[in-house]
């Protein structure tokens, strides 16, 4: 079954709470090149998970492949 982004959209990213958080994502991005952090292939990681928080001691710069997986709870993977 294909995505339908169009309802994504209007259900999920359209909501006042998730543009601020894009839009403070793409601000981390910003100040990490200002700062002069080289970014290219790399993601910037918030490293408590909140996405306003956008202090430079909370802000690193790590392959995608690691910003974009991490377990989803506290139990996952734990038996």
């Amino acid at each position: 079954m294909a995505r339908d982004y169009k309802a994504e959209y209007k259900n999920y990213h359209s909501k006042p709470k998730q543009k601020k958080a894009r839009a403070s994502r793409n601000a981390a991005r910003a100040a990490m090149k200002a700062g002069g952090v080289a970014l290219a292939g790399k993601d910037v990681h918030h490293k408590d998970g909140n996405p306003t928080n956008n202090k430079r001691s909370n802000l690193k710069a790590v392959a995608p492949s690691k910003n974009r997986s991490f377990p989803r709870n506290k139990n996952a993977g734990k038996k």
